[in-house]
């Protein structure tokens, strides 16, 4: 009898551990929330100002200057690059008011997404470049660099377009998809291998941060010893000028970047799997899309940087302002208005 009871307690325990390890895990369930209702809001007003400043500033850039200059290049590509990051808006909107379900055809959400950061990044490359052209002119100003012609600067644009769209190519094919899931620019696992190549470009990103700021502190220190013994009012103007057109990159590209490459690397490491938490994994999601939209606030605050750089650009907004249309869009016959040099102190 003690035999048979035995083996009627084995085989029960054997039954029991049989359901228990054939349930399945809960599934983690990462949920909008309010980012449903305020990121629509915001993306619609980032859209509408910024559609409005780039398309004028591509309008000055392309048809409104008499001679280019190597940043006046970066400066037209950089308002092309946040001009399509704009256009990707109106799908993230369309899908957080829940309008998303035919966007999931045809890998239609994977190439918007894509195109959305491949501009986003194009738009920092450019912002590098802006300022290695300001640090050069200020820090070694009696130095002639191939950097500063316009060949130059044209090639570098271009290849620095085809050289992104390049490496972004391998994310898109890593990227995984679930067939059984509509939605679009939403939380996704990710692979090891995928997981590990978004973070070395964070940690990328990063070292190009540091270089930045070793840049402008080498450029703060110049500007310092230009002004050091001079106390008429008219050079502490100019030395203030210059702070204003230099700095105000620097805090454009912290303010919309680095919050969003602060937040990736948790963010990745939870779609690793790596912090399975599935709390941590919706706190991440949200903090995520957010700073995803303040990065695209960043194609609106770069006309301001156009505003203090360019004096076309500062001359056309000044004029619109005070309703000067004659001569902000002038009836020239073929004749360019002057582009004056951008990078003076």
């Amino acid at each position: 009898m003690a035999n048979l009871s035995t083996l009627a307690s084995l085989l029960d325990n054997t039954t029991q551990t049989s359901i228990t390890s054939s349930t399945p895990e809960p599934t983690c369930k990462i949920e909008d929330g309010f980012l449903s209702t305020v990121l629509p809001v915001f993306y619609s007003i980032i859209c509408v100002i910024g559609l409005a400043s780039n398309v004028m500033a591509l309008w000055v850039f392309y048809f409104n200057q008499k001679k280019a200059t190597s940043i006046s290049i970066y400066m037209k590509h950089l308002a092309l690059a946040d001009l399509l990051l704009l256009l990707c808006l109106p799908f993230r909107i369309a899908y957080h008011i829940g309008e998303y379900a035919w966007m999931a055809k045809c890998y239609f959400c994977k190439i918007i997404g894509a195109f959305f950061y491949i501009n986003m990044y194009v738009s920092i490359a450019f912002l590098v470049l802006i300022s290695l052209d300001r640090y050069l002119k200020i820090t070694k100003p009696l130095r002639k660099f191939r950097l500063h012609s316009v060949k130059w600067s044209s090639g570098i644009s271009m290849a620095l377009w085809a050289s992104i769209f390049l490496l972004m190519l391998p994310f898109v094919v890593l990227s995984t998809t679930n067939s059984k899931d509509s939605k679009c620019f939403h939380y996704k696992s990710q692979s090891k291998l995928a997981g590990s190549m978004n973070l070395a470009a964070v940690i990328f990103i990063f070292l190009l941060s540091l270089l930045f700021l070793i840049s402008y502190a080498k450029i703060a220190v110049k500007l310092y010893k230009i002004s050091q013994g001079k106390k008429k009012e008219e050079i502490r103007k100019v030395r203030t000028r210059a702070i204003l057109k230099t700095f105000i990159v620097l805090v454009i590209y912290i303010v919309c970047f680095m919050p969003y490459h602060i937040v990736r690397i948790p963010y990745v490491l939870s779609q690793m799997d790596i912090i399975p938490s599935c709390l941590t994994k919706n706190s991440l999601h949200i903090a995520n899309e957010l700073v995803l939209c303040l990065s695209a606030l960043n194609s609106c605050l770069d006309p301001i940087i156009y505003f203090f750089l360019s004096n076309s650009f500062r001359r056309t907004i000044l004029n619109t302002f005070y309703g000067k249309f004659n001569k902000t869009f002038p009836k020239t016959n073929g004749t360019l208005n002057s582009f004056k040099s951008i990078t003076e102190i």
